[in-house]
Formats: structure tokens, sequence, C-alpha cells
């Protein structure tokens, strides 16, 4: 199985919000990506494409246009958790839970770093042996195609980072049905607005939860940390 530790990270990378720093940075990551050759040639062309819009256009307007592509309203949203448990008082634990799983494989978080966000999730992931990192990845694939359709729908170029990692956890790509998104109001309004809405990998009261990222054993987590 092809390594996908620094495709995982360059991926990481180019959802970071699009600094100078991070354009900067855009032909060292595409060369990471195309050296790993994890990601499907294809994707990397559209990838690329991304890339030269972050570098081309005016800084001001593509910083503008991450932030209203992931930071209003959940439908894109980076933080997987919003998708799964939304403002509910679950997503505390969740957040734990995760943190523990990060440490036992000896990454630790910035005091900023929230262990839901794609790109953390994607440096997690980066430090297991491929076949790791694929499964964990495979646990959230439901969520990422949802992310995935709402980017299409937005015609967002964003969308082919999540078919990347889409692509390195074993699934498809592939458009799914996504509500019609709220308003910034309704958005960020008690969980129940939402009625347990399973497009957004939350599912009725009572029912399972679609994403279960559990902790890894001491045995299995020491020896593939980065």
């Amino acid at each position: 199985m092809k390594n996908t530790r620094y495709s995982l990270r360059a991926l990481a990378r180019l959802i970071a919000y699009p600094d100078a720093q991070l354009r900067s940075e855009l032909d060292a990551l595409l060369q990471v990506l195309d050296d790993e050759d994890a990601v499907p040639a294809a994707r990397r062309a559209e990838l690329r494409t991304l890339a030269v819009n972050l570098q081309r256009q005016d800084p001001l307007e593509v910083e503008a246009r991450f932030v209203e592509t992931f930071d209003r309203g959940r439908a894109t949203s980076l933080h997987l958790f919003e998708h799964v448990h939304g403002d509910s008082r679950d997503r505390g634990p969740a957040m734990i839970d995760l943190v523990q799983t990060y440490e036992k494989a000896g990454l630790y978080l910035a005091p900023e770093e929230l262990p839901d966000h794609l790109g953390v999730v994607l440096e997690f992931a980066s430090t297991q042996p491929p076949e790791l990192a694929k499964a964990f990845l495979g646990e959230m694939a439901h969520i990422l195609n949802a992310i995935f359709s709402a980017l299409l729908k937005r015609e967002s170029p964003y969308a082919a980072v999540i078919a990347a990692v889409l692509e390195l956890a074993g699934h498809k790509a592939q458009a799914v049905a996504i509500p019609v998104e709220e308003s910034m109001d309704e958005a960020w309004a008690e969980p129940e607005a939402f009625d347990g809405c399973s497009t957004r990998g939350q599912n009725r009261p009572g029912q399972a939860q679609p994403i279960h990222i559990v902790r890894k054993n001491t045995s299995t987590s020491q020896g593939v940390a980065a």
C-alpha cells in the first residue's frame, strides 16, 4: 500500500487559512503530492487549479472567500463534530475522547487548536501506518461526502481537497443530497432546530451516531507517532 503520510499533511495545509505564508508554500505542497503519488493524477490536477487560484487572485478576496466558505454555516464546516453533534452537550466528551486518542499517539495540540478540525484530523492520520490512517478516515467518509457535496453546490475549488481525502480513505467522492442551507441566524441556533438531520452526520434521538472515533490502545499507538 502506498505511503500517504506527506500527502495527508499537504492536504491539511491546503485547507488552512490562505494567508501569505500558506500561499508561499503552495508549489512545495503540490510537489509533495506529486512525489508521493498517493492522490490520483486527475485529482492532483484539480488541486493545482486550486493552488493557481489562490496564488493569482487578490489576496483579500481569497481570504474573504475562505471565511465565507468554511466559517459561515455548518454545511461546509471543517469542524467534523459540527456535523455529528452540532452544539449539543455530547460534543464536549467527544472532543476530550479525540484529544486523548491523539495524545496516546504522541500528538499534542496547541491551546488554540480544536481536535475535530479536519486539518488536525489529517495531521493525526499522517502519523499512523497507511492501513490505520485509511480506516480512521474511512469512519468519517459520510461526513466528508456531505462537505464535498456542499462545496460542489457552491462551485468551490476546495471540493477537490475533500475528494482527495475521501480517495485516500478508500472511498469514492460522490455528491449526496443535502438540505438547503439556513441563514446564519438559523445555522447557529440551538441543535433542536436541526431536528437530528442525518445529512449533517446526525441521527434522530435514540439512534446511534454514525461516527465512532475510538481510542487506540497503548500497544497500537506507540511507535507510530511522527
